[in-house]
């Protein structure tokens, strides 16, 4: 079971932009035109989607590293450190930038 408190700190920052939406029921996620843009896995890992440029500078910067649920990595996917998902004014700048990068896509 994943942490209430890691849930709340997800659904406080899905709330700080009225352009995310929290979908799912036991697996948390945001999506637009039929991608998901971050995803709250079992372990209670916030995974966000970027471009493979931005990603692999997320990577660098902040310690992070590739995103895994159900045990497989999900390709574009990255780690938002537990450090961030304290700071919503950061985390929130990534989710954005997911939620452009992810809009930039052809829709599904």
């Amino acid at each position: 079971m994943i942490d209430p408190d890691r849930i709340a700190r997800y659904e406080r920052l899905v709330a700080s932009n009225s352009n995310f939406e929290l979908k799912g029921k036991n697996m948390l996620f945001t999506s637009v035109n039929g991608y998901m843009f971050s995803q709250l896995n079992k372990a209670g890992e916030l995974g966000i989607r970027l471009s493979k440029e931005d990603g692999e500078e997320f990577i660098k910067t902040y310690q992070s590293s590739l995103f895994k649920s159900y045990g497989a990595v999900m390709r574009g996917y990255v780690v938002l450190p537990d450090s961030m998902l304290d700071n919503t004014a950061l985390a929130a700048k990534f989710l954005q930038k997911s939620y452009e990068f992810v809009l930039s896509l052809p829709p599904k």
